[in-house]
Formats: C-alpha cells, sequence, structure tokens
C-alpha cells in the first residue's frame, strides 16, 4: 500500500497544480475536495456538484481519476474498500507533503 500510495504522490506532485494554493487552510479544502472527489468517482459513488466549489474539485478529480486509472492498472484490481484506504493514506500524505512539511512561510502567515 505504502508504494501505491508513493506512486499517486509523485503524479499529483509531478503534474498537478491544485495543491499548491498559498494558505494552510486552502491547502487543507482543496486537498479534501479534490482527492474525496476522486475517491468517489474511482468507487463508482456519486460526487456533490451542487456549488461552483464542488464542480471546481469535480473537475480536477476527474482527470485525477482518469490519470489514476490509465497510468496504473493495478488500481483496477482493487476492491472498494481497498481503493478508498488507498485513497485515505494519500490524501495523509499530500497533507503531510504540501501543509505539516512545507517550508512555505507564506502558508502561515497572518498578513498575507
Amino acid at each position: 500500500m505504502k508504494d501505491r500510495i508513493a506512486q499517486l504522490e509523485d503524479y499529483i506532485m509531478k503534474h498537478c497544480l491544485w495543491q499548491f494554493h498559498s494558505r494552510t487552510w486552502d491547502r487543507e479544502r482543496q486537498n479534501e475536495g479534490v482527492l474525496g472527489a476522486a475517491t468517489k468517482i474511482l468507487c463508482d459513488e456519486p460526487v456533490a456538484n451542487e456549488t461552483r466549489e464542488d464542480r471546481c474539485y469535480w473537475v480536477d478529480a476527474v482527470c485525477l481519476a482518469e490519470a489514476f486509472e490509465n497510468r496504473y492498472p493495478w488500481l483496477h484490481e482493487m476492491d472498494t474498500a481497498e481503493k478508498k484506504l488507498l485513497m485515505q493514506g494519500l490524501k495523509e500524505r499530500i497533507d503531510y507533503t504540501t501543509i505539516t512539511a512545507s517550508l512555505n512561510k507564506e502558508l502561515t502567515d497572518h498578513k498575507y
């Protein structure tokens, strides 16, 4: 599981810009919105599209889920519970990388 999470994290860090918001709360919301919607898409569950923010996350999530399915054939062998566990681990890893371990001082600058 750890190796698979690392592969997905590597893809996001190299191909996605949505994780680079300038404030911690933006990154938390974005990570939750995109990865939460991507999880639902990968698990064939409905995704909320009621607000503009929901639709924005949904678009990024569709692109991400399609890329994951095309690049990582092992994803097709996983059941729903395994996919949810994988994506939860990925979200935790992305939160750590982009928020907790980030050296970007703008994330916590209250004047920014």
